[in-house]
């Protein structure tokens, strides 16, 4: 189905329009036009065509009055202050609108006319490490600007660029070749168990590498091995991610994240390219030696000394730093994949990093006019006290405790309010699931991705204020209300006037589509967060002002509010799915 014009796009024309006949020297003036509390709608643009034609604003702005058509569209509109116009539309375009947004499954959003590809980098743990709270924010925020991104029609592919290379390696590997063993009776059915093998393995590496100058020297023969290709070491190497792979999927699993193995291209998959890489830079002179490593210089990137930091792309040893991992795969993705937008979720501290890798990779013509790399960095995660994310010992959270502990908190909120409408053991423990989840989802998307943010489960579990169980409530109610209506359709009645609670939520309803056109321009979701809670906060209003099942205008006043009970409870469902946030029928 066809995209359904918002109102205030509509709106926008008809002005636009008006303004063009009364002025027509003036060419397709803007009318800019804004929601207003003064009415439903201000249009300022009179002022500035005024002062461009030295005419009087509320002389044009009455002409502009003068020259709107008839119809059913505007109700009212006012010449106020000293030009603007302050316009209220018919109940019954709001509506129509309305229902010509329920009568398509994408509520009239539309899909892009020209999609390009974008390939996204988020959700990036480490072999054979713990995930912890700090890879919680690129792994929620990318999938939620995936969702959205897609919705919107865009061909998007995923990259989870694992930390799956490095001198680490060669200590593991060296341990489990004279421990050949250690991981044989321990196959790891669950993550839990995968971890918890290649923790201990990690360990006793650790304390045999610190502690044996023999291990030590071994080991480090064992990363040249690895780096040159050997098929034993190699092998090795690829037990250790694929344990690793195990834990990751079931710690992901418990976010509701689908993490497909054909998207996790790790450090490992651009070794081959990594000594072309650094010959075409040091033959286009983009990159030069310098005592020994390969650089790239910067007029704007200096040290406390004052002197230039380079971007090193090689060491001086010959081994590759993480530039030029980084710039091998915008290579590959930008020649071999076809994007057209590259994307990075990555922590805000690696800005500098990355600032200096895209300036790289466009001197060096792999970033071209047509293609745009953008890194949408995010703040940390902060305790209660305003400090960094820290167990009483000092320690980094572990991201399964933390889901884990969110889960049993909203569990327990579920379970408190179970007995008003006798849910089963399993559907308490279903929704205290996604009731959990979506509460950190939610505390994390809510907040601008660049910004610090408090961890504070008590808060992200609370049936009050801006949460995803208020939202969450704001669903189930509506549900409880149309399984009670007992067979009376949710139909449309554009012939009714509306109260002033039905006309501010239908409003709201009517920006669904434009805001998500906003929040996929400038991944930010944050603001379809921000739209939801409101959306939420509307439809709170609307059902403490106006009777549903009881309403006083007879049936087709019923009808008419169980279709805005029916959309908005749609609108939510589809606004949280972009969030990666279910919806549980009841609550």
């Amino acid at each position: 189905m066809a995209s359904v014009p918002s109102l205030a796009s509509t709106l926008d024309q008809r002005i636009a329009d008006a303004l063009s006949a009364v002025v027509p020297e003036a060419g397709a003036a803007d009318p800019l036009l804004r929601r207003s509390d003064r009415a439903d709608f201000q249009a300022n643009g009179m002022l500035a065509l005024a002062k461009k034609l030295k005419g009087n604003p509320r002389e044009l702005a009455a002409k502009v009055v003068g020259a709107l058509p008839a119809g059913d569209l505007i109700r009212d509109v006012e010449v106020s202050g000293p030009g603007f116009l302050n316009i209220t539309v018919s109940d019954k375009a709001i509506t129509e609108t309305l229902a010509a947004r329920a009568a398509d499954e994408r509520l009239g959003v539309p899909l892009a006319e020209q999609p390009g590809t974008t390939v996204i980098d988020y959700a990036q743990p480490n072999v054979a490490k713990e995930m912890h709270v700090g890879h919680l924010r690129s792994a929620v925020i990318g999938d939620a600007v995936v969702r959205i991104l897609e919705f919107a029609g865009e061909k998007v592919v995923r990259r989870h660029h694992i930390g799956d290379w490095g001198t680490q390696f060669g200590m593991l590997i060296q341990y489990l070749t004279e421990h050949p063993h250690e991981l044989d009776h321990k196959d790891a059915s669950s993550g839990e168990e995968a971890m918890s093998n290649l923790g201990r393995l990690y360990k006793a590496s650790r304390a045999l590498f610190d502690s044996d100058a023999e291990f030590k020297e071994r080991a480090r023969r064992r990363v040249v091995d690895l780096q040159a290709g050997d098929e034993e070491t190699l092998a090795l190497w690829q037990r250790f991610v694929d344990e690793s792979k195990i834990y990751f999927y079931s710690v992901f699993g418990k976010l509701d994240m689908d993490i497909r193995d054909e998207d996790v291209v790790g450090e490992s998959g651009y070794n081959s390219m990594l000594a072309e890489t650094c010959r075409l830079l040091e033959e286009s002179g983009v990159a030069v030696r310098s005592e020994g490593a390969l650089c790239v210089f910067f007029d704007d990137v200096k040290g406390p000394d004052g002197n230039p930091t380079p971007l090193i792309v090689q060491k001086s040893n010959g081994g590759y730093g993480y530039a030029a991992t980084d710039l091998s795969a915008i290579r590959d993705r930008v020649q071999n994949l076809g994007a057209d937008t590259l994307l990075y979720v990555v922590d805000a501290r690696q800005s500098l990093h990355f600032k200096m890798v895209f300036e790289t990779a466009r001197r060096a013509g792999w970033l071209t006019e047509g293609v745009r790399a953008v890194q949408l960095p995010f703040g940390t995660v902060l305790g209660k006290d305003g400090k960094p994310f820290k167990t009483r010992e000092g320690e980094t959270v572990r991201l399964v405790d933390l889901l884990d502990e969110a889960v049993e908190r909203a569990t327990a909120v579920v379970r408190e309010k179970s007995e008003k409408i006798g849910l089963t053991e399993a559907e308490i423990v279903g929704n205290g699931n996604q009731v959990g989840i979506g509460a950190v989802k939610y505390a994390d998307l809510s907040t601008s991705a660049a910004r610090d943010y408090k961890f504070d489960l008590d808060q992200m579990v609370s049936l009050n204020g801006d949460t995803s169980v208020y939202l969450q409530y704001a669903y189930a109610r509506i549900q409880s209300i149309l399984r009670r209506a007992e067979g009376v359709s949710a139909k449309a009645h554009p012939e009714l006037e509306l109260a002033a609670a039905e006309r501010a939520l239908g409003l709201h309803l009517d920006r669904f589509a434009e805001t998500l056109a906003e929040v996929a321009a400038s991944y930010e979701p944050h603001k379809l967060a921000a739209y939801l809670y409101q959306l939420a906060s509307f439809y709170t209003a609307f059902y403490d002002q106006c009777p549903v099942l009881k309403a006083e205008g007879g049936p087709a006043q019923v009808e008419n509010r169980l279709f805005l009970c029916d959309l908005t409870a749609r609108t939510l469902h589809q606004g949280m799915a972009l969030l990666s946030i279910r919806t549980p029928e009841r609550l």
